[in-house]
Formats: structure tokens, sequence, C-alpha cells
């Protein structure tokens, strides 16, 4: 006997095939009695549903596309591992791509890869520019995530990073830091996650009454751990050196607790260190990084049911939904926690 099908099921519970399809779909109005009976042929004869198949009969895939810069930062990772839990959870597969922060890749992204493979695509972007989305094809839904300066263009789920920045800094405050550098800090640049971080630190230091000598903002070439260990280096060699460090990622908080305990500084005796996104790795350092944690299970949970909103409503829905995710920052050993 090949593979049953719904015909079969039907026949096995002396029920119509359209009945079965109800069942298979959860409509409400049917009776238990046949419910059950439906079930027990599906059992009995081990059916299974064609996925592919309903899926194409609905003029879909059920794949989406999450397009992140780069899975070597541990956050995308840990971000991308819930979105696909969650796409799995509602019934859809998802297609993992790294952009790697290149404008062309992004640009396809939002195009859906010039393919016909994916029904929405969630992006986390940082080469985008307004003009990539003022004239794409709205058919494909597209949520953004993290900071990006393209308002109204798309639905967009972030964290508030000018505040989380804010009561990072403010943490440092209440401990007796004044002279406190940001790594990968940047006020001009365009790493928008960058210039908000920056802007909160900027703001609570102000609330202070405390300044934030140019010297003390310094950018980095790229957010891992080698760029965190040279910052804190170079921030040491300074004539008057720091007695805090905000790092706007984890990697660089990791490499510069690193740098420190190798030149002989002592965290959090001689500065405390804090960092951004909560990787798992920050629980397990030593010391532990104090750090501001996104709901990154939050965000791909809202990320994956506002794309298939759009998806189920044909791309349309209204207009886009821009959202802030919540963020809590935990304090660990690297600020005497």
């Amino acid at each position: 006997m090949g593979r049953p099908r719904i015909k079969d099921v039907a026949e096995y519970a002396g029920v119509s095939a359209k009945t079965v399809s109800n069942v298979l779909n959860d409509y409400e109005h049917v009776s238990e009695r046949t419910r059950a009976a439906v079930r027990e042929a599906i059992d009995a004869l081990g059916y299974r549903v064609n996925i592919a198949g309903r899926q194409l009969r609905r003029g879909r895939t059920g794949m989406i596309a999450l397009a992140v810069p780069d899975l070597d930062v541990a956050y995308f990772a840990e971000l991308a591992r819930h979105v696909m839990a969650e796409t799995e959870r509602r019934g859809s597969t998802t297609l993992l791509v790294e952009t790697g922060g290149r404008h062309e890749k992004e640009l396809a992204a939002v195009r859906g890869f010039d393919a016909q493979f994916t029904d929405g695509v969630i992006l986390s972007p940082l080469a985008l520019l307004p003009r990539d989305l003022a004239d794409r094809d709205t058919r494909l839904p597209l949520v953004l995530l993290g900071e990006c300066n393209l308002p109204g263009s798309a639905d967009h789920v972030a964290i508030d990073n000018v505040t989380a920045a804010r009561e990072a800094t403010e943490h440092l405050l209440s401990r007796g830091r004044r002279r406190i550098a940001v790594i990968g800090g940047d006020l001009h640049g365009a790493r928008n996650t960058s210039r908000l971080r920056t802007v909160g630190h900027q703001e609570a230091l102000a609330a202070a009454g405390v300044a934030l000598p140019d010297e003390l903002v310094l950018p980095v070439p790229a957010f891992r751990w080698a760029d965190g260990a040279a910052a804190a280096r170079a921030l040491m060699r300074l004539p008057e050196r720091p007695d805090a460090m905000l790092c706007l990622n984890d990697h660089l908080a990791l490499g510069a607790v690193r740098a420190l305990h190798e030149d002989g500084w002592s965290v959090p005796g001689d500065l405390d260190v804090v960092g951004f996104d909560d990787i798992e790795a920050t629980r397990f350092s030593i010391p532990t990084i104090t750090t501001v944690a996104p709901d990154k299970r939050g965000i791909a949970r809202r990320a994956v049911e506002l794309l298939l909103d759009r998806i189920d409503a044909g791309g349309s829905g209204g207009p886009a939904v821009d959202e802030t995710a919540g963020h809590r920052l935990i304090v660990r050993e690297s600020t005497g926690g």
C-alpha cells in the first residue's frame, strides 16, 4: 500500500474527505465523536499531512528568511535560535542568511533574494538606506530588527537603546565611577545602534553633571573580542585613564576584560566594565560581565508574529508597526555584583 491519502482516512473513519480536512485544519464545527473517529483513522493508517502541498495550494512556501549580519557574533546566533524555534512552533521553516552587513546582501534580502522560495523576510540591517525601501514590493512582508534609520518603511522591533545605555551608565555612576569610556561609541557615524547607545550614555552623564571628553568615546573597526581588547589597551594608555568602560556589545566587553587582566588591571577593583546583549559567555567569564539584556525571546516572538500576520494578509494589513521590546540590566561581578 502506498502513502495513505485523505480519501483513505475518510473511508476508514466513515466520513467525507471534507470532514477529514476540517479536522486537520482544526475547524470548530466538527463533533468530538467525529473528530475522534478521524484521529483514530489517521493513527491507524499512519497518515501524515503533506505540508508542501498544503502551502502551495495556499500560494505559500511555508518558508521565511532570517537575515542577520554575522553569525559569529553570539547575539545574532542566539536571536536566530529563538526565531527558528518560534517559526517552527507556528508551522513554518526558517532559512538563515548571513549578510556580513553588506549593502548588496541586505538589499537582496529586502527583495526576497529574487526568488519565490520565501513568504517573508526578517532582516537585521546595518547598511540599508531609506531609498532601498522607498519602492520595495510590499507584497513581500518584511520585518526589521535592531536600530535602523528607516522609519515607517516596514514593521520594526527593537529595544530602546537610549534608555538601556542610560541605565547602564547610571549604574556605573552609582558606584562612584566618573571617567566612563564608551568602547564602540560613536555620536556621528552611520551605525545607528552605536549612536543611540552613546547618546544614552551622554544623557546619563549630563544629568549627573559629569563631562564626557572626546578621548573617552572610542569607535572600533568591528564589534569583536580583539577590537575590545585593543580599545581597552588604548584607553588605559591615556594620561588620565578611565575608571569604567561601557562596551556596546558583549564581545567588546569580553575582549576588554581579557586585555585588562593580561596587563595587570583588576576588574572591578581598578575599573568597572559593562557590556550589551547578555550572550551566554558573559555568565561564564571571569569575572562574569554586567550587561544589558535585550528580551531576545520576546523580540523573536513578536517579529515572527508580525511577519506571519502580514503573510496572512497578503503583504497588506495597514501601516508599518514600530514596537519596542523589553530589556533589563543584569548586574554581575564586573561591576561588583
